[in-house]
C-alpha cells in the first residue's frame, strides 16, 4: 500500500516516510506493563498512543499484528542486575504466590485498558510462558562471542559489542562516557565491566521465581523477553517498536543490542517513544504525593482534583497532546477538556439529524484531506482534534440554519466522522452513570442547539434532534419555560 504516512524515528532522529517491510502485516510491538502493582497514568498514555496508531494503520487498510507483552517475571528492583524481583517482593510481603500477584495486577491492566476503550492485541505473550526461548537466544549470543558466564549468571559484554556495533545509537550515549562514566570493578563483581548487563542471572536460595538452565537454577534478565517475543511473532525484522520514553535507555538500547548480537541485524524499523506526564509542572510521582490512579482520575477521590472524570474525557484530553511531548495535567485542563469533549459529542449526536438541502456550504473531502494530514504528519492527533472542532462549528450551523448540506453530503459527513471519532480516535459516548455533571454538560449543548433551531423555525431539526435522542431512551420535554430532558 502506497501512503504518505511519515513516522518520527527515534533512532534516527527524523520523520521518514513508513515502508512495511514485510507482507501479510504490519508488525508492531509494544512493551507491556509489570504486573505487580496497579497501573499507573504514565502507562495508560503510552498505551493509548500506540492504540492511536494501531487503530490508524488499520484506518488506512493495513493488516496489523500488534504484539504486547506482559512482563511477569525477572524485573529486577532497580531495572538493571541488582536487588529483588518486583513480583517476588510483592508475593513476599504479602505472602502470596507470585502468579496469584501477576494474576490480580494483569486483570487490573486489561480492566483500565477496557475503561479507556483500548483495542485488545492481536498477541499479548508473556515473560514466563517464553523462557525457552529465552534461553536459546543467550546459547545464541554466547556462540557469538558477545556474552560470557560468570558464576552461574550470563552477562551480555558491551565492551565487546561496541568493537563493531554503536551500543547508545538509541539513546544517543556516548560508549567512552559510558565507559568512563561508571565505577571500576573491585575484583569481587562477576561482571567483566559495570555497563554490561544481565542476560540470565543466577537465583539465590531465597529467589521464588525460577527456572533451570544450562547454568543451573536462574531468571532471566530483564531486557531479554522483548527481544525474544518482538521477533518470535512479528519476524527477525518488524516495523514499529513502541514504549514509554523511561524506556529508551537501557531497556531499548539492550534490546538493539540483543537482536544484532543474535540475528546480526536490527530487527526494528521504526522506534516510537510516548513522553512523560506531569501534575502542574512537576514530575509525577510518589515521592511528590503527585501521582494519581486511574481509579482516582475517575472518581475525583484524590486530594489533588477537584472532581472526577470520565474515562473518555481522559482519553480526549490525552489525545490534545502529541503522543511525543509532555503532557501536563492540572484541574483547569482536564475541565477544559471535557467541555470540549462535550462540544464534540453533541455534535455527533446530531450529525444524523441535520436538514438537507440541494446544494451544501461543505465539503466532507476537504475535511478527511486536512485530518489525515495531520495523522499522516507522526500520528498529529492535537491537530485532528483542532479539525474535528471545526467540523462541529459547521454542524451547529447547519442546525441553526446558518449553513447548508446536502442529503449525499451529510451522509458521508456522518460516516467520515463516526470513522475518525470512534474508530481511530477511539472515543466513544461517556457513560451517563459515571458522571452525571458530563451528561448534564453534554445535553444542555444539544438542547441549545435544538433550542436555537425552534427559534428560527427549523421544525425538521427540532424534532430529529428530539427523535435521535428519543431512540436513545432520552425524552424531551418542551416547556414555556425551556426544554428539560429525562432517561426512560
Amino acid at each position: 500500500m502506497e501512503t504518505s504516512l511519515h513516522i518520527y524515528n527515534t533512532l534516527t532522529r527524523k520523520k521518514e516516510e513508513f515502508k512495511p517491510l514485510n507482507d501479510p502485516f504490519v508488525g508492531l510491538y509494544v512493551c507491556g506493563p509489570t504486573v505487580y502493582s496497579n497501573v499507573h497514568l504514565g502507562n495508560c498514555r503510552t498505551f493509548i498512543s500506540f492504540d492511536l496508531v494501531n487503530r490508524y494503520l488499520r484506518y488506512l487498510g493495513y493488516k496489523v499484528r500488534y504484539v504486547r507483552n506482559i512482563t511477569d517475571a525477572g524485573h529486577l528492583e532497580n531495572d538493571s542486575d541488582e536487588g529483588e524481583d518486583k513480583i517476588s517482593k510483592k508475593a513476599r510481603v504479602e505472602q502470596l504466590e507470585p502468579m496469584q500477584i501477576v494474576q490480580t495486577y494483569t486483570i487490573d491492566f486489561h480492566d483500565k485498558m477496557r475503561d479507556f476503550n483500548t483495542l485488545a492485541p492481536d498477541i499479548e505473550p508473556t515473560a514466563t510462558g517464553h523462557i525457552v526461548e529465552q534461553i536459546d537466544i543467550i546459547k545464541t549470543i554466547l556462540d557469538n562471542g558477545l556474552a560470557y558466564e560468570s558464576n552461574g549468571s550470563i552477562y551480555f559484554d558491551v565492551k565487546k559489542y561496541a568493537e563493531t556495533d554503536n551500543y547508545g545509537e538509541l539513546s544517543g550515549r556516548n560508549i567512552d562516557e559510558l565507559f568512563s562514566g561508571t565505577r571500576d570493578l573491585d575484583g569481587q563483581d562477576e561482571k567483566r565491566n559495570a555497563t554490561d548487563f544481565a542476560l540470565w542471572k543466577k537465583a539465590s536460595p531465597s529467589h521464588i521465581m525460577r527456572w533451570n538452565s544450562p547454568w543451573g537454577i536462574g531468571f532471566p534478565g530483564w531486557h531479554l523477553e522483548c527481544s525474544v517475543m518482538s521477533t518470535k511473532y512479528l519476524g527477525e525484522q518488524f516495523d514499529i517498536h513502541g514504549g514509554g520514553m523511561d524506556l529508551k535507555f537501557p531497556h531499548h538500547e539492550c534490546e538493539i543490542a540483543q537482536n544484532k548480537a543474535a540475528n546480526g541485524k536490527h530487527a526494528v524499523q521504526y522506534w516510537m517513544h510516548a513522553n512523560m506526564l506531569t501534575f502542574e509542572g512537576k514530575k509525577m510521582s510518589k515521592s511528590l504525593d503527585n501521582s494519581i490512579l486511574p481509579d482516582e482520575l475517575f472518581t475525583g477521590n484524590h486530594k489533588l482534583l477537584n472532581k472526577g472524570y470520565d474515562p473518555m474525557v481522559v482519553r480526549f484530553f490525552m489525545l490534545q497532546a502529541h503522543y511525543a511531548s509532555t503532557l501536563d495535567f492540572s484541574n483547569e485542563a482536564l475541565e477544559a477538556a471535557e467541555k470540549g469533549f462535550q462540544r464534540l459529542m453533541a455534535g455527533m449526536s446530531i450529525v444524523d439529524a441535520l436538514p438537507v438541502s440541494e446544494s451544501s456550504d461543505i465539503e466532507t473531502s476537504a475535511f478527511r484531506q486536512k485530518i489525515e494530514a495531520a495523522m499522516n504528519d507522526d500520528f498529529n492527533s492535537p491537530m485532528v482534534i483542532s479539525h474535528l472542532f471545526e467540523v462541529v462549528k459547521n454542524i451547529n450551523s447547519i442546525a441553526e440554519g446558518r449553513m447548508k448540506i446536502s442529503d449525499s453530503e451529510k451522509e458521508a459527513l456522518s460516516v467520515f466522522l463516526k470513522q475518525i471519532v470512534f474508530d481511530v480516535l477511539g472515543l466513544k459516548m461517556a457513560q451517563e452513570s459515571s458522571n452525571n455533571d458530563f451528561m448534564d454538560g453534554l445535553m444542555n449543548i444539544i438542547l441549545d442547539v435544538r433550542t436555537r433551531a425552534r427559534a428560527n423555525k427549523d421544525w425538521g431539526t427540532s424534532d430529529a434532534i428530539r427523535d435521535q435522542l428519543a431512540a436513545m431512551n432520552i425524552v424531551v420535554k418542551d416547556s414555556k419555560d425551556g426544554a428539560s430532558w429525562q432517561v426512560q
